[in-house]
């Protein structure tokens, strides 16, 4: 199970880049009493049925991870904004991308934590291919508000399987969060 929204964003994420996209958005505003996310992608896209399909918790196609007989991220996100409250757009076109977007309230005793978003950002640079990811982070109650895509990070520390620029790259990007 999913424990924080970090950690739905970044099974997101990961579908994208497995998905083949060239461009992975991700966002995440705390504003007006809502936690609003989301992740675009110009991935393969889906179909009406294959978006159906990732709705289904005992479903998967047994292409992208051969082996395995359920795709669980969907579903679960799917679960806790239901407990919660919240709601969300799943949109896709075959061949142009997929777009999910979700909202829950941001006081509701049955939203997960936000989590770790400094991590959730650095381990979705981290992904193997040859990706762009442009991130949006909001949050005007706590003076929090920034941009960045991985191409920068990777201009300014080098290749992220290096200690040293993992280390430089985490640093920046928390003390985005602690502006």
């Amino acid at each position: 199970m999913h424990f924080a929204i970090c950690d739905f964003l970044l099974d997101m994420i990961q579908n994208s880049v497995e998905a083949g996209a060239s461009t992975i958005a991700v966002g995440v505003i705390e504003e007006g009493g809502v936690l609003d996310a989301y992740v675009e992608d110009d991935g393969k896209g889906m179909d009406e049925l294959e978006l159906e399909r990732a709705k289904d918790p005992f479903y998967t196609d047994g292409k992208k991870h051969p082996g395995r007989r359920m795709g669980l991220g969907i579903p679960f996100l799917l679960q806790s904004l239901e407990i919660a409250g919240g709601s969300y757009e799943l949109r896709s076109r075959k061949g142009e991308g997929t777009s999910l977007s979700f909202r829950f309230p941001a006081d509701g005793i049955d939203t997960p934590p936000t989590g770790d978003l400094a991590g959730l950002f650095l381990s979705a640079m981290c992904f193997d291919g040859d990706y762009e990811l442009k991130v949006l982070r909001r949050a005007p109650a706590r003076d929090v508000g920034y941009e960045i895509r991985r191409s920068e990070i990777l201009d300014a520390v080098g290749d992220l399987s290096d200690a040293g620029a993992l280390l430089a790259a985490r640093e920046f990007l928390a003390s985005q969060e602690a502006s």
